[in-house]
């Protein structure tokens, strides 16, 4: 716990410094009833007790590093190479200089640069930025831009798209003259779901200024997204693609080649293990088209006066660099830090890491759920599948999910009641290649106690 204190003496200095008597002068402008209201607290402790007692009551909660996790949506437990961290512990990453001046910042643009080329490689798209927030705020930005390229209201997105994704691109979009609607994307057949890509061809027309779909979705299906992208095209409206799972890139057909306009996703499983909160990283690419349109930074590479290579930062969107008319967002920064460690963790990997550990994931994934079945669950995914999948829980996927917390075991799964009360009865199970065999053994042997 760290603490930089201030003597009796400092306090002294610093307050004649600024030309007051007490710290109480300090807050003048309050009124006096709001100052120091009493706070329920226990006394004070010392601080070796506080550090004790934080340690106890963190030990309350139980981790995917304490239980076998089969969580997922959205935030995976990938293998990271030891070397990521070591490279990010070094002092010149999270110090580095800010890249506005590309001479006293080689390094940062550089690895910006190295970022934005292996996300073209990995979606099959032309450019790429130097990456967002995370991913939520990556598709608000791209409905924003589709919004502005169209100038039509409407934006049609799948129900099976991230359900942290819908809501904030709603509340990017409260105040705009954008219409989202959220249409179904999938059917129910008794126990079974599978995907419907009817409402959505329908639900597109010529006031739509682009479609959103997932893939693989929030269900953990992989949908074939060519009707979804014809229908786009006879409407002049544009194909956004959220990636679930980047490393279902080293298997899967990249998005461009589906037809994409915008691709975004979120690359925090990349870089490090899921956490309490915490920095994410927002990728976000396009076609070479609509490159000026683009929120944020793109890092590029040309030639100083004496023929090197030098790292630039090519174009920024936002009103700080150009005319307010001509800004396409007010986004002002970008994850470096955790770019960075998705850069080394991708170039560590290579092509065949990442298609390894994508098929290890998908193994695993399938061995849960022929567990899950001779454990007398219901698999409810009728379609292909990555890394996640749908298991019918017959009293409620919220009643199972805390018979299954309370016994302490395992950490079964997310209740896909969160996408919509249709699927309340459904629990989302994910593997990686960090599940072991022991992992989905103590899952079904989990479930078959608490039919």
């Amino acid at each position: 716990m760290s603490y930089a204190p201030n003597t009796d003496a400092d306090r002294a200095a610093m307050l004649r410094t600024v030309g007051v008597e007490s710290i109480d002068d300090l807050f003048v402008d309050i009124p006096v009833q709001h100052r120091d209201p009493v706070l329920d607290l226990p006394p004070a402790l010392p601080e070796i007790d506080v550090i004790r007692h934080l340690g106890q009551l963190g030990a309350l909660n139980a981790t995917s590093d304490d239980l076998p996790s089969f969580l997922g949506a959205g935030f995976y437990r990938h293998f990271v190479p030891a070397l990521v961290d070591q490279q990010l512990l070094r002092s010149e990453w999270y110090t580095a200089y800010t890249p506005y001046q590309p001479e006293m910042a080689q390094g940062t643009l550089q690895a910006m640069y190295e970022f934005q080329s292996l996300v073209c490689d990995l979606t099959g798209m032309d450019v790429s930025n130097a990456s967002l927030y995370d991913g939520a705020s990556a598709l608000a930005e791209a409905i924003l831009l589709c919004r502005g390229l169209t100038r039509r209201p409407r934006v049609v997105i799948a129900e099976t798209v991230h359900p942290a994704y819908r809501d904030v691109a709603a509340t990017y979009t409260s105040a705009l003259d954008v219409d989202l609607q959220v249409v179904p994307a999938t059917s129910r057949d008794g126990t079974s779901v599978r995907p419907d890509n009817e409402p959505l061809v329908e639900a597109i027309d010529d006031r739509t200024s682009c479609v959103v779909i997932q893939r693989p979705d929030f269900l953990g299906m992989v949908v074939d997204a060519d009707p979804i992208v014809q229908a786009a095209r006879r409407h002049g409206a544009r194909v956004v693609v959220v990636v679930g799972d980047p490393v279902s890139l080293g298997l899967l057909v990249p998005p461009g080649d589906l037809g994409a306009d915008i691709v975004v996703g979120e690359l925090r499983s990349l870089a490090g293990p899921p956490a309490y909160g915490g920095p994410g990283a927002g990728m976000f690419a396009v076609r070479s088209q609509l490159i000026r349109r683009v929120p944020g930074r793109i890092a590029g590479r040309t030639v100083d006066l004496e023929g090197k290579d030098a790292f630039v930062l090519t174009l920024q969107t936002r009103e700080q660099h150009i005319r307010r008319e001509r800004a396409t967002s007010n986004i002002t920064t970008n994850q470096a830090l955790v770019i960075l460690g998705a850069t080394i963790s991708l170039s560590a990997l290579g092509r065949r890491g990442l298609r390894e550990i994508a098929e290890q994931s998908l193994t695993a994934a399938h061995q849960a759920a022929e567990a899950l079945a001779s454990a007398g669950a219901v698999v409810a995914t009728d379609a292909p599948y990555f890394n996640e999948f749908a298991v019918h829980a017959p009293e409620g996927a919220a009643a199972r999910l805390d018979r299954l917390r309370s016994e302490g075991s395992v950490l079964a799964g997310v209740d896909l009641g969160c996408v919509s009360s249709r699927f309340d009865d459904l629990i989302l199970v994910a593997a990686t290649e960090l599940t072991t065999a022991s992992d989905v053994e103590a899952l079904a042997a989990a479930w078959a106690r608490t039919r």
